[in-house]
């Protein structure tokens, strides 16, 4: 797999997709759609209450870590917002202005938005968006302790974002799109949300290859945001369809899963095989209404 860091490549037309016409389609049934938002809420609410002080659960055992980013460096980071649980750095690439209204979608404990509230300043505003309770409580303790008045967290599903049309000059998220069973739905209401001229930065894991079924199935590598990736090139498409402009990809880098997680559902020659053909990637995309 090749290493692309801050590559900036234009998308300037159409990518050809590897897969048929049904690749990105929809759950069929809305119980699978439900599920799954299930499955994550679950997740990710006892990573929140762990971050809390509560005890792990034995059934744990995905570091969803492995593709995150270091915001060390970054004006406004806050360690206690920073869950690991990202695969980019997308407030890094946002071009946040002073005075900008920001929405990150799934913003957990409320990393993005500390880093975008430094860069829009005290005129500006930051809107968090997260359907995860725990994580909700955990972000606005972050920023009643940091004492932000102008940086809120409401509890939304993005799919069907609980805010006005053309609200933000800028939306960010994280690694969250490709847990979001609807893309297509999802990508359409941050477009509403964005005002005319705005602009977005999103990482996401996206594939190269087809994912092992085994992997497919697997509840810990989907809340990880591996299995509900779908391939770069459908990704992409999306965009296109929804309507964005100038799109561009910020940043591209490999994402290398332990050996010890596909030894879980592959043998050492499905491994050698799998390492061969297959790519998993995080991607930091930008793109204009």
């Amino acid at each position: 797999m090749k290493n692309e860091q801050n590559s900036f490549i234009p998308i300037n037309e159409k990518a050809s997709s590897c897969c048929g016409s049904d690749c990105c389609s929809e759950p069929t049934s809305p119980t699978d759609a439900q599920d799954l938002k299930a499955l994550v809420q679950d997740k990710y609410g006892a990573i929140a209450r762990r971050a809390a002080g509560a005890a792990a659960c034995c059934g744990d055992s995905m570091d969803y870590s492995i593709m995150a980013d270091e915001y060390g460096d970054l004006t406004g980071y806050a360690p206690d917002a920073d869950l690991k649980l990202g695969c980019g750095l997308p407030t890094e690439f946002a071009k946040i202005q002073p005075g900008q209204t920001v929405v990150d979608l799934g913003s957990g404990a409320g990393n993005d938005c500390f880093v975008a509230r430094a860069e829009t300043g005290p005129t500006g505003q930051v809107i968090g968006v997260d359907f995860t309770d725990d994580m909700l409580r955990k972000a606005r303790a972050n920023a009643l302790k940091m004492g932000y008045n102008n940086v809120s967290f409401v509890k939304g599903d993005i799919e069907n974002i609980p805010l006005p049309d053309a609200t933000a000059d800028v939306v960010v998220s994280n690694c969250v799109f490709n847990l979001v069973p609807d893309k297509r739905r999802a990508f359409a209401e941050t477009y509403r949300i964005l005002k005319p001229g705005g602009h977005f930065s999103i990482s996401d894991i996206v594939l190269e290859g087809d994912l092992p079924l085994a992997l497919q199935k697997d509840a810990e590598m989907y809340a990880g945001c591996v299995a509900g990736a779908i391939q770069m090139t459908d990704y992409l498409n999306l965009l296109q369809e929804t309507s964005f402009q100038h799109l561009t990809i910020q940043k591209k880098k490999p994402i290398v899963l332990p050996a010890e997680v596909l030894a879980r559902h592959l043998t050492p020659a499905g491994i050698a095989d799998f390492s061969n053909r297959f790519g998993i990637y995080s991607i930091t995309d930008y793109g204009e209404v």
